[in-house]
């Protein structure tokens, strides 16, 4: 049976084998708190991609040690972590999958020791400390810093960059009026709050040709907040920009009281697809085959991103295949225990 799920997808010469994303999702396991990859994420990710997943994206990686959500992140702040970021990028495609990296500033949610930045000096909640308001000074120089994460991760291999503009981080927290409450040229008005985003995907684009998606919250669940509507036009102006793909997630801007299900966050991606004409990952609880399917074969997303499913079963691709009723290649170590 021909299927979509396992149909390929090329963004900008890069092809993907099938549409499964491993989605972005922090490890926390750099002991040596120096933001250098370890043998847990040499394990971790090329687990997944012996898996058959298409595409692997590694978790938020920071570009500025500031901006890690904990001492525990990947980096990418300096050129020394280029090495092992390469050998971590060459293992992932011995297998055939993809590998892209999600680069990221964690803003006022950041936990490390020392100042912490934001938009605005206002705090997540009651309980985390309140951010420094960013100068213009502080505001260029961050933009740098995810250009320099861009040419690091071109210098490593990754074939694909995600920008993280979602969870309530430091890009998130310009975009929305919950968060941003400058007077600048960077608050106030959408097109303002839009800038910083806007202006970090045309410094990345100076130095990156290849595929690149943007994460977004496509809702901040609170009635002063985004929502998708909002998002309509900021992903019309990065497909402008020359953002490929829009990867929708929502929420965590703000603490909130989210209604999840399975597929709880697709319509968003569906929404986005059709109204700004940019192709879309869709996320949030996606299990099955059957789900991951439908979702693809009814236009409402053009990749399917798995987060923790990936993390239950490593192996997913297979028995999504099954499901399917449809045959992928495995290793041949594997092929013994995979033949149908």
């Amino acid at each position: 049976m021909e299927t979509m799920l396992f149909s390929p997808y090329t963004i900008r010469g890069v092809t993907i084998k099938n549409r499964i994303v491993m989605s972005p999702m922090c490890m926390y396991s750099c002991d040596t708190k120096d933001g250098k990859v370890r043998n847990w994420h040499k394990i971790h990710y090329p687990t997944r991609a012996v898996g058959q997943v298409g595409l692997i994206i590694v978790e938020a990686t920071a570009v500025a040690a500031q901006g890690r959500i904990s001492s525990r992140d990947l980096g990418i702040w300096s050129d020394e972590h280029v090495d092992g970021l390469r050998e971590l990028a060459s293992l992932v495609k011995e297998h055939g999958a993809k590998i892209g990296i999600q680069l990221a500033h964690a803003g006022r949610k950041s936990e490390v020791d020392g100042e912490i930045i934001a938009p605005s000096a206002i705090p997540f909640s009651e309980k985390t400390r309140t951010p420094k308001e960013m100068t213009k000074a502080d505001i260029e120089e961050t933009i740098q810093a995810f250009q320099n994460g861009a040419r690091r991760a071109k210098e490593a291999g990754f074939d694909i960059i995600e920008i993280h503009g979602a969870h309530g981080y430091l890009i998130n927290e310009f975009l929305s009026p919950l968060s941003n409450r400058r007077q600048d040229e960077y608050g106030g008005s959408p097109e303002n709050r839009y800038r910083f985003l806007g202006e970090i995907i045309d410094a990345v684009r100076e130095v990156w040709d290849g595929p690149l998606f943007v994460r977004i919250s496509a809702s901040d669940y609170h009635p002063e907040g985004l929502t998708v509507k909002d998002y309509i036009p900021y992903a019309k102006r990065m497909k402008e920009q020359g953002v490929d793909l829009i990867d929708v997630s929502s929420g965590a801007v703000v603490p909130a009281n989210i209604h999840v299900y399975p597929g709880y966050q697709v319509p968003f991606a569906e929404t986005i697809r059709r109204e700004a004409n940019i192709a879309t990952g869709a996320v949030g609880l996606i299990t099955s085959g059957l789900q991951a399917e439908e979702i693809l074969r009814s236009g409402r997303a053009d990749l399917v991103f798995l987060g923790r499913e990936l993390l239950r079963n490593p192996y997913w691709p297979y028995d999504a295949a099954k499901e399917l009723g449809t045959a992928i290649s495995a290793p041949v170590q594997y092929e013994r225990g995979w033949r149908f």
